[in-house]
């Protein structure tokens, strides 16, 4: 693996470490909003964009270790494909070899 799928796939597993996290406070505000804000999980390391997404698709996107969600247009092609798009994000999917090695490795539900 090369050292920039390295850091795109760790990037990405600490963006969703990130909103794990703060899936507590996630859940008391979707009470009243219905939605989650949580960072784009995307592998830039520069991007600090949030978006919103519904609790029950989180917690179905958190059971594949490999998908990530994305504002759109944040998807990196050479490591991931879009396999879902929403009107507010994206979702993406490791390709198989290294890049979803590092995902499932850094899953914290696993």
């Amino acid at each position: 693996m090369s050292d920039r799928e390295r850091r795109i796939g760790l990037n990405e597993a600490v963006y969703r470490e990130v909103n794990e996290k703060l899936r507590a406070v996630n859940e008391v505000f979707a009470t009243i909003t219905d939605n989650f804000e949580i960072m784009c999980e995307c592998g830039h390391e520069t991007c600090d964009d949030r978006l919103s997404i519904a609790p029950v698709a989180y917690e179905e996107l958190r059971r594949d270790p490999v998908l990530f969600a994305i504002v759109p247009g944040h998807e990196i092609p050479d490591v991931e494909d879009v396999v879902a798009r929403t009107e507010g994000y994206a979702v993406v999917k490791k390709r198989p070899g290294e890049p979803a090695r590092v995902a499932v490795q850094t899953d914290p539900r696993s």
